[in-house]
């Protein structure tokens, strides 16, 4: 039975994996700022004693290194560590607010790294493990106007699962990339005036290239469970998957956002 920790896991697409790797039968430590929203998590989620959850600030040291710790005394081990936890702001960068800036540099990098050192000296120390860091807009080289903050602190995830793949090559440790795609979660439609035509424009694109998190979690849980190797990385939205939904967008009838309306 394996262990999972999932940062960022009480809403979204962490919640959608932690449903996932339980149901799978592997024992699951969920994560999240506030204390009481980790608490109603735990109390949904089942079975009672394969899943823990603790509150801890991704960008505080210590915290994280806390959430080490009580992982590896429920679960006796940890062996996987997922870097889910994320935040994002969508503006031109004249417009943006230093906080805002700060707070996706805290996250989206800063929490990244910290819990990316404090899983491997972990995982050092206990014998192996794997390390998944989640992708996003701007992984792969992508840019868009007021993408330029988020697009930039998922840059660096790729050049950190690369850079942190070599040093872990010759360790039992495995570093790997979890890629979802365009996922349907509040975080994303938080982006945006519902009201703007930026709004309407984007929403026909994610019609085509999105996905709920009950489509995408199964099938990251799936390939995560099944890799096997340092360097592994689990993509939902293939190149070749996006060309045949826009070559079949005009006759595309799907409304992620019906509920919504």
């Amino acid at each position: 039975m394996k262990s999972v920790v999932i940062t960022g896991s009480t809403r979204g697409l962490g919640l959608g994996l932690a449903r996932e790797f339980l149901a799978r039968g592997c024992k699951v430590m969920v994560s999240g700022r506030s204390e009481r929203t980790v608490d109603a998590v735990v109390a949904e989620l089942s079975p009672a004693e394969s899943v823990r959850g603790l509150s801890c600030e991704i960008s505080d040291a210590s915290d994280v290194k806390r959430l080490w710790d009580e992982a590896r005394q429920a679960f006796g081990r940890v062996d996987m560590w997922i870097n889910n936890a994320g935040t994002s702001t969508r503006s031109l960068l004249g417009d943006a607010t230093a906080s805002d800036i700060e707070r996706v540099i805290q996250v989206n990098l800063t929490g990244l790294l910290l819990a990316s050192s404090v899983a491997l000296r972990g995982m050092q120390a206990q014998g192996g493990g794997q390390i998944w860091n989640m992708e996003g807009f701007g992984s792969g080289g992508q840019t868009a106007p007021g993408m330029s903050v988020y697009g930039a602190s998922k840059r660096a995830v790729s050049y950190l699962n690369k850079a942190l793949s070599k040093e872990c090559q010759d360790s039992p440790v495995q570093v790997c990339a979890l890629s979802p795609g365009i996922v349907v979660t509040d975080l994303l439609k938080g982006d945006y005036d519902h009201d703007s035509p930026e709004w309407q424009s984007a929403k026909r694109i994610f019609n085509i290239l999105g996905d709920t998190v009950d489509t995408v979690a199964p099938f990251l849980v799936d390939g995560v469970l099944r890799a096997n190797k340092n360097g592994a990385r689990v993509v939902w939205l293939t190149r070749r998957k996006a060309f045949l939904r826009f070559l079949t967008g005009a006759f595309n009838k799907r409304d992620l956002f019906a509920e919504n309306r």
